[in-house]
């Protein structure tokens, strides 16, 4: 099941058409993309159950972010051991480094953004991990019973000041508006061979700067879930921006960094692309 949201409604994608929720559940389920993971489990049997009429054509353009307004963003670093070599950090132990990405920078799959002035903004794809259902204590076999699906992400990190200060800020860096794209829709895992091992990679104006494979994850979504949710709750509709493999700019020999007029296209298998226009400081 990919679930989306095409101008501002909640909407199943099948064979690439859009089917509006809240007409084909004749009221059961509204409109609002958010809402529907306070019921995920009712709307799952639902839709597993439902005969739906055909869809309509959109344009990609068109779609919002699917999860647009999430209580909490959890964004873990350094979990990939090839990108923490190539940011000088040692490999995390116990719990990899934990920050957020403010609601107000989510965005959808196709964007404008932008650059802060004077910044060096840099690129990192993410598998996004939803939650479906309450998670506390949860242990890693039971993980995945609480994930309604995955997305596609991109934690956009303006270096400058995500690193100035005398403790970092991560957050700030990394939460400019525009600078967390997601979609283009939550795909169920049971659309996965294998949810734990998924190829993704992002380019910059058709130059591939990113490629790697979520096997390689140091802390994988069930040990995250469990990790977290052994500290706090995770809710209905919270998103885990797991973290990026190699290839950032800050890594490079010369750095490199976004700049006006680029493209940058982020891809996770199975779900699809974010495709972001960066434009001159804000």
């Amino acid at each position: 099941m990919r679930v989306a949201n095409l101008n501002g409604r909640l909407v199943l994608v099948r064979d690439g058409l859009a089917v509006d929720v809240e007409q084909a559940s004749q009221g059961l389920f509204g409109a609002d993309p958010q809402a529907v993971y306070e019921r995920w489990a009712e709307f799952r049997a639902w839709a597993a159950e439902a005969a739906l009429p055909g869809g309509e054509s959109f344009a990609p353009e068109d779609l919002g972010a699917p999860v647009p307004v999430p209580r909490q963003v959890f964004a873990i670093g350094l979990n990939y051991r090839d990108h923490a070599a190539e940011s000088g950090f040692a490999v995390p132990e116990g719990l990899p480094p934990v920050f957020t990405k403010f609601v107000s920078a989510i965005t959808g799959p196709v964007s404008e953004v932008a650059l802060p002035p004077g910044g060096n903004t840099d690129w990192e794809v993410e598998l996004v991990a939803v939650i479906g259902s309450l998670a506390r204590n949860v242990a890693e076999e039971d993980a995945w019973g609480h994930i309604a699906g995955l997305t596609v992400g991109q934690d956009l990190s303006e270096r400058v000041s995500q690193l100035a200060g005398v403790a970092p800020q991560f957050s700030m860096g990394k939460s400019f508006p525009g600078f967390a794209p997601t979609g283009p829709w939550v795909v169920t895992p049971d659309e996965f061979a294998d949810p734990d091992d998924l190829t993704l990679g992002s380019a910059i104006n058709g130059e591939e700067v990113q490629k790697g494979h979520t096997r390689d994850l140091i802390f994988s979504i069930p040990m995250l879930i469990t990790r977290l949710s052994a500290r706090l709750p995770l809710l209905p509709g919270d998103l885990i921006f797991t973290g990026t493999p190699a290839g950032v700019g800050m890594g490079r020999t010369p750095q490199r960094w976004l700049a006006p007029g680029d493209e940058l296209v982020s891809h996770v298998e199975g779900i699809g692309e974010l495709r972001q226009r960066f434009t001159g400081g804000q």
